[in-house]
This record gives C-alpha cells, sequence and structure tokens, in this order.
C-alpha cells in the first residue's frame, strides 16, 4: 500500500506541490519569516518533499513504518519522527505545523481533537502557524458514497474502488486496489478507514481551547477547505 500511495493518488490528480504552494502561500501570508516547518502525518513525504523547497528547515512526523521509510527516500534532508500526533512530544519549536490529507479525523473525539491541537501550540514558535486540511464537515458529508479510478503509470495498472457509509458521526470508507503488472500477476488487498466527522464548529472551538486563532479557507484541498490558526506573539 505505501508503495502504491503516492503514485496513484498523484496519477487521479491530487496536485501535492500546488497544495504546498498554496499552503505556504497562506502561511506566509500570516507570518512571512516562518523558516522551519513540521508535517505531521506526514506519510510517504508526498508534501513534505515540496515544502522542503519551501521552508528553511522540514520535519515530517508518521506513525506508519512502511510510509515512513518511503518519506526518508523521497526526503532525505529531513528530520523524520516515528510516532503518534496524539502524543506529541518533540522538544522543540517550529515556525508551521501542517496536517494535510484529512489526517486530522483519525482523531476519535472532540477531547483527542483539542489534546492533539494544543500540543500543536505548544510546538510552535510566538507568531507560529498551524495549518489542518480537514476531512469532511458532519454538515456537509455525503452518505452512501462510492467512488472509482482506474489508472496506468508506467508498466503498472491500478484500480482503486472506494464505498463510504455514514455511521453517527464517523464514515466508514472501505477502499479495494487491484494492482497488475506484466511478468507478476494481478494482487487485490482492501483497507478500512474510520474517520471522525467533526463540526466545522467543534473544529473552531477546539482550536480556540487550544489557544490559537484561527481562520477558516474554504473550497481548496479539493473543496474541504483548510483552517488557518496562529499563535498570538
Amino acid at each position: 500500500m505505501a508503495e502504491i500511495y503516492e503514485l496513484l493518488h498523484a496519477a487521479r490528480g491530487k496536485d501535492y506541490r500546488t497544495e504546498a504552494a498554496t499552503v505556504a502561500g497562506l502561511v506566509r501570508a500570516r507570518n512571512g519569516q516562518a523558516a522551519s516547518l513540521l508535517d505531521v502525518a506526514c506519510g510517504t513525504g508526498a508534501h513534505l518533499r515540496h515544502f522542503a523547497d519551501l521552508f528553511d528547515k522540514v520535519e515530517g512526523l508518521e506513525l506508519s513504518e512502511a510510509m515512513l521509510a518511503m518519506a526518508r527516500t523521497a526526503v532525505p534532508a529531513a528530520v523524520l519522527h516515528g510516532g503518534d500526533m496524539r502524543d506529541l512530544a518533540l522538544n522543540r519549536s517550529y515556525d508551521v505545523i501542517t496536517c494535510m490529507f484529512g489526517s486530522i479525523a483519525y482523531l476519535k473525539d472532540v477531547a483527542e481533537l483539542t489534546s492533539t491541537l494544543r500540543s500543536f501550540a505548544d510546538h510552535l514558535t510566538p507568531g507560529g502557524v498551524v495549518a489542518v486540511d480537514p476531512w469532511w464537515f458532519l454538515e456537509t458529508s455525503l452518505d452512501h458514497h462510492v467512488s472509482g479510478d482506474t489508472v496506468t503509470v508506467g508498466r503498472r495498472t491500478m484500480t482503486r474502488v472506494s464505498c463510504t457509509e455514514r455511521e453517527g458521526n464517523t464514515s466508514h470508507m472501505v477502499v479495494h486496489y487491484v494492482v497488475a503488472e506484466p511478468g507478476l500477476g494481478v494482487e487485490h488487498f482492501a483497507e478500512r478507514h474510520a474517520l471522525t466527522l467533526f463540526t466545522r464548529a467543534e473544529y473552531e472551538e477546539a482550536f480556540a481551547r487550544a489557544g490559537l486563532r484561527v481562520t477558516y479557507v474554504g473550497e481548496i484541498q479539493s473543496g474541504r477547505g483548510l483552517f488557518l490558526a496562529d499563535r498570538p506573539r
């Protein structure tokens, strides 16, 4: 999964470079001197690789060892940490902390969201900025949602089909992959995700409780928008 993750999403049209540049521009509008960045839940380093071109010093945090290994190859100059965002304790500060691609929704409830954002705030320099790419809000989420794509990259053809069902404030997404390559045959595997559907108000209240001043920028990030929050100087 880690091997095809970035490849498949990029082929489906996800533009990591443009997303990173958009976030950097919005961050610098708040803090023009921002030089250091921590990307939380950095995955394979798809965004982090481009953040490295935009900031003097970048680091990443990732729970999956397989994805962390790929991130080390993608961004060899970055310091990468294995760990869970819920337990962030790096004993250092950053001008920017990002959490991209809806990863924040793996937090199970408002209490976890608030404590995690508070730890983000604790790792910010004065005037530092947090940028969070949320999952869909409870009020904008779709139930019984199905999507599918087939892409070919080089000799490898990949199909991704997902089905998402909403139960209370959680979206349960099942994703099936079929990967075929000449000489290697066809492989099928599946994964399941449980993503919390926080309301926009719950996000904003959690940022406030964490001592951060938050603004929501709509439309961008595939329509999910982006939260930008700064730590008062």
